[in-house]
């Protein structure tokens, strides 16, 4: 069995159910926990990005050299004119991270994991680049998007020259595990654009009424857009080390639960983040009439409050800032902030549970303990 204790959540987590007014919280962890905690994550994320880091480069090399440009500025490694960026605002790697993590966790080598760490960071970073164009974002990781930096139609073009250099690196992986590899790498890449077409689907539906997004819809759209991936990155890793068709079960159905915890996570950002954080304005999701958990959480569960923010959302008229505000006021009168935050937690605490189900190695398991932890202490 796996080396995580069914006993309770790890400190910081207990601090994040305190935070939230949350069942199991009962104080907030010192600052010398918190900062312990996020030392611990951020060294396991530096590990695997080193380890993962020349194979990306590669990677990125064998790209058209245009396309290449726009995918090292989309990874944070350089400038809008080409040029090394040693301070770039690359990401976290926690995809990467998962994949080496789920080799580990089952026994085997994580650098025979390093093909499917480098097939979902190149798929996430495509993702972004189209994500940002289909909504209008402007800005990602305080940096202008790459269509507001090179046009749409490059950023486009660059997309799928990631995605197609995704497959094609794990592809060209020696050993027998390879063919299963790609298989669920390309089931995930289907499941993918099925939570993106849902998402863009939901923008047209009514707030209320017939045809109005109910959270458990929302739930299955995050679960494809944002949970199928990391799920993906953690049964690649399995996969790739050998581990038995449960095995790789479990850890994705893990990843896809801590997916939804994320996605939950972000939402709030979205309305509430600190914009020095976030890279984005306050209330973003709000201004751009987003049905995010918060606000789908808060209409359903009625009362005074989520009728105004329905009647304000609904009306069609333009979400200024002092409108926005006073929306954000009512979402969370209404419930909407705090059963953002339980729904988190739940995630999170399933996700534990489906990597209790498999017989993980111990140090490996408490590494995607702690990293599963870390995704969620994000100032929310």
């Amino acid at each position: 069995m796996s080396g995580l204790q069914a006993s309770a959540l790890p400190t910081s987590a207990r601090s994040l159910c305190a935070r939230a007014g949350a069942p199991g919280g009962t104080a907030v962890t010192s600052a010398s926990a918190t900062l312990g905690h996020e030392a611990s994550a951020a060294a396991l994320l530096d590990r695997c990005r080193d380890r993962v880091r020349p194979a990306l480069v590669e990677a990125v090399g064998r790209l058209h050299p245009w396309t290449g440009e726009m995918a090292a500025y989309a990874l944070g490694w350089a400038d809008p004119a080409g040029t090394p960026d040693p301070g770039g605002s690359e990401g976290k790697g926690v995809r990467q991270a998962l994949a080496l993590l789920g080799a580990e966790a089952v026994g085997a080598d994580g650098g025979d994991a390093v093909p499917g760490a480098v097939a979902v960071e190149l798929v996430h970073t495509f993702s972004l680049l189209h994500d940002d164009i289909m909504d209008a974002d402007a800005v990602r990781r305080q940096r202008p998007a790459v269509w507001k930096s090179y046009g749409t139609g490059p950023a486009v073009l660059a997309g799928d020259a990631l995605l197609a250099q995704a497959v094609a690196s794990l592809a060209e992986t020696p050993g027998p595990r390879t063919a299963a590899a790609v298989r669920h790498l390309c089931g995930t890449l289907t499941t993918l654009v099925s939570g993106q077409a849902e998402d863009l689907r939901f923008e047209e539906r009514p707030w209320s009424g017939p045809g109005a997004v109910e959270p458990d819809q929302y739930r299955s759209m995050a679960e494809d857009k944002t949970g199928a991936l990391l799920g993906c990155a953690l049964a690649l890793g399995a996969i790739l080390g050998g581990a038995p068709d449960r095995t790789v079960t479990a850890l994705d159905r893990a990843g896809r639960h801590l997916g939804l915890a994320f996605q939950a996570v972000d939402d709030i950002l979205g309305i509430w983040g600190d914009p020095t954080a976030t890279g984005k304005p306050v209330h973003a999701d709000l201004r751009q009439g987003k049905k995010t958990y918060p606000v789908l959480i808060a209409l359903a569960g009625g009362g005074r409050a989520a009728r105004e923010a329905e009647a304000l959302l609904a009306s069609g008229r333009r979400i200024d800032g002092e409108t926005a505000e006073h929306v954000a006021a009512l979402v969370e009168r209404a419930g909407g902030r705090t059963g953002t935050r339980d729904e988190a937690l739940r995630q999170l605490d399933a996700a534990r549970h489906a990597l209790r189900e498999a017989p993980l190695k111990h140090s490996a398991a408490e590494e995607l303990d702690v990293l599963f932890t870390h995704l969620l202490d994000r100032t929310w």
